[in-house]
């Protein structure tokens, strides 16, 4: 999962110490990072609170929108693992109020079930 993989928009794991204390301004006291993905600039973070999507923006990346997004907004979601042919998995998640669902990419060999976990988590409580 290197620069071909982010080129075409396909996502990678993140270092999720890296990340935290990065994202540490943000974060409320005792919340954590359960998964992180990239994908090129921007990232999806996975908090035990909360979907923080990342978009960095502009030619620096100086420029950034954080969009959070609480568990209990989320009305459904799916998650569709990497095929035989068809070399990368895919993430959606409805948001209340929204038709459209969020879509992701996510390359072949990632935390899918990590995936489904942090978002079953969140939104099954």
């Amino acid at each position: 999962m290197g620069l071909f993989d982010g080129i075409l928009g396909h996502a990678s794991s993140v270092s999720i110490e890296k990340l935290s204390a990065e994202l540490s301004p943000i974060l409320i006291p005792g919340e954590t990072i359960d998964l992180a993905y990239k994908v090129i600039r921007d990232l999806f973070v996975f908090t035990d609170k909360r979907l923080i999507l990342i978009d960095k923006q502009g030619v620096t990346g100086r420029k950034t929108d954080f969009h959070s997004i609480p568990y209990r907004a989320i009305t459904q979601f799916s998650v569709e693992t990497a095929g035989t042919f068809d070399l990368d998995a895919e993430m959606k998640i409805w948001i209340s109020g929204q038709h459209a669902p969020i879509e992701r990419t996510l390359a072949r060999g990632s935390d899918v079930s990590g995936i489904q976990r942090a978002l079953a988590r969140g939104t099954l409580r």
